[in-house]
């Protein structure tokens, strides 16, 4: 396991939830009929094909960021609002919401993503809520990964504390990464005229904070280091 994910997973302090996620973690694989499918290994799959983090390790990162979140909107509720909620089921929903996202991914040669062949017949969150149930976790973490993508998107809105702020931590880490994405490829276009490809998120990010801080020159500096680096 990736080591700052499990710095995350051991801070699920009920002993049984953080041996079933970890247990997951280390197998993330789903049995279809006589088939089991693995998919692309966790640190190396993107989030999604075109929107946020859509790059290798873009899911790992989103999972970790989304942990982050959640786990200070807890506080918020407990510290600004005096109200209940478990960390312990929202890191299990955060950590697993988006676990069988890299079976529907394929990698293309030009180093971009496609659709698999499972993903053209089941959506990735079918089957995680489908191996959640065959693997026994408890109802509360079924409905915060079924819930997660809000009453617009998914299949069923979040019911619960726990829910809400896994959906809030999943949609605000997404909306974070995929703005600042594409403000650096419109940044990149603008200064130089230029696509600039793919790009991870420290480069994004560090395109964005030097237009800021220097302006186009600082812009059109970075786009070069970032290109020398390839």
């Amino acid at each position: 396991m990736n080591p700052k994910l499990r710095v995350v997973v051991n801070r699920i302090k009920d002993r049984s939830l953080r041996e079933k996620v970890a247990d997951f973690l280390d197998n993330p694989t789903i049995k279809i009929g006589n088939t089991r499918y693995r998919g692309l290994p966790l640190d190396r799959s993107p989030a999604s094909i075109s929107r946020h983090h859509n790059y290798s390790g873009g899911l790992l990162e989103h999972i970790l960021a989304s942990s982050h979140v959640a786990l200070d909107l807890c506080a918020v509720v407990r510290k600004v609002y005096c109200g209940k909620v478990d960390s312990d089921l929202v890191l299990c929903g955060t950590i697993l919401h988006d676990l069988f996202k890299p079976l529907t991914y394929v990698e293309k040669a030009d180093g971009g993503y496609k659709t698999s062949p499972l993903a053209e017949k089941i959506d990735h969150l079918t089957l995680i809520v489908s191996e959640l149930i065959q693997r026994g976790f408890p109802m509360s973490v079924i409905h915060i990964v079924c819930a997660h993508h809000g009453y617009e998107a998914g299949p069923v809105g979040p019911h619960t504390v726990e829910a809400l702020v896994c959906h809030l931590a999943d949609l605000a880490d997404s909306k974070l990464n995929g703005d600042v994405l594409s403000a650096a490829r419109y940044l990149t276009k603008e200064a130089t005229g230029e696509e600039l490809g793919r790009v991870s998120s420290k480069e994004a990010f560090e395109i964005v904070y030097r237009k800021a801080i220097e302006g186009w020159e600082g812009v059109r500096r970075t786009i070069e280091e970032i290109r020398a680096r390839y």
